[in-house]
């Protein structure tokens, strides 16, 4: 459980940190390489400690797409030269405040469990 909020909570931080990174715009984000480098290694961060929140969490919570948060890590990590920042920045604006709302629940969860 304990393993579980430090997950949880690192997500979030990940996402805070996107969002202030992304917080330019869309212009921003295709101009600006350093604002690209820092989303996508938040992304591979936040992705490599949504693949370990356990079995028990990822049953709990369904509507967390899991596995696509796996797969997309994997695509971070080992197909970085095939990157499509189209879709980085779509995962940005639509996916991430969808999963920060879920995450969200999942910390307020734990807490109530402790």
């Amino acid at each position: 459980m304990k393993d579980d909020s430090l997950h949880v909570r690192h997500i979030l931080d990940c996402i805070e940190k996107i969002e202030t990174y992304a917080r330019g715009g869309r212009e921003v984000f295709f101009a600006d390489s350093m604002v690209v480098d820092a989303v996508v290694r938040k992304l591979q961060t936040l992705a490599e400690s949504a693949t370990r929140v356990s079995p028990d969490i990822q049953s709990r919570f369904p509507e967390v797409e899991w596995r696509a948060i796996a797969r997309f890590r994997n695509v971070l990590v080992h197909d970085y030269l095939g990157l499509d920042l189209v879709r980085v920045w779509n995962i940005v604006t639509v996916n991430l405040p969808v999963l920060k709302q879920q995450v969200e629940a999942i910390q307020a969860s734990l807490s109530t469990d402790a």
